[in-house]
């Protein structure tokens, strides 16, 4: 007996999936807080941190309605990226040595483009799969969703604090840090907490870029030896 079908789906109603419209949220009010960044900066960082967190919500919105899509996939990761690029950027103009916040944005696009590359060689569906992987940090942080999750907040908010502690465009980077966790204040209690954090996703994004970097390598190496 044959199977029974839905009807297709039409390509509008999975751009309106509610995952999908949360994201197309979620680039509106980047657009906004970057153009008010430098003018109110409160409200850049209320408005960036508030799309922030809708990330988390845009997932639990997918898996809640069954409206997982690979469109929706590939929308989450590159508001995630653009977004934080954006931020460094504006950082390295605010921040000397500049080239402290341009080199972690090239570590981040870097790690991220090898990654996904290497997701579609291996034929995975998601670029968090990394059970085969052998190192353990790797795996911990995209076996645990908390441990994730903490590393990519602890980025975020400190990006964010050094942003709003930056009274000019002339600010050096390790003066702020040093002059604010000397404070017994709330902010150097986070910069404390998030620094940890935001190490850790470093050292994640340099494994990340070298594990994916080998699976290319080895496909090279595959199809030259079936020529």
């Amino acid at each position: 007996m044959a199977k029974k079908t839905g009807p297709r789906l039409s390509k509008l109603s999975v751009y309106l999936y509610i995952p999908n419209i949360i994201g197309y949220i979620r680039v509106l009010l980047n657009c906004i807080a970057f153009y008010l960044c430098f003018t109110n900066k409160r409200l850049f960082i209320i408005l960036y941190f508030f799309s922030f967190v809708c990330d988390a919500v845009d997932g639990w919105a997918a898996r809640k309605f069954n409206q997982v899509s690979t469109f929706g996939a590939v929308l989450d990761m590159v508001t995630d990226r653009i977004s934080t690029a954006c931020l460094l950027v504006v950082l390295s103009q605010v921040y000397r040595p500049g080239m402290v916040f341009l080199s972690l944005l090239a570590l981040d696009i870097a790690s991220h483009w090898l990654q996904m590359y290497s997701t579609f060689l291996l034929g995975k569906a998601s670029h968090k799969d990394v059970k085969d992987s052998t190192n353990w940090l790797f795996k911990a942080y995209y076996g645990n969703r908390m441990f994730m999750a903490y590393c990519c907040v602890s980025c975020e908010v400190l990006y964010l604090i050094l942003f709003y502690l930056a009274e000019n465009q002339t600010e050096k980077l390790m003066d702020v840090l040093a002059i604010n966790l000397q404070k017994a204040s709330i902010l150097s209690f986070l910069i404390a907490a998030s620094v940890f954090g935001w190490s850790i996703k470093q050292v994640i994004n340099v494994i990340q870029m070298k594990t994916a970097a080998d699976v290319c390598v080895l496909n090279d190496i595959d199809k030259k030896q079936k020529q």
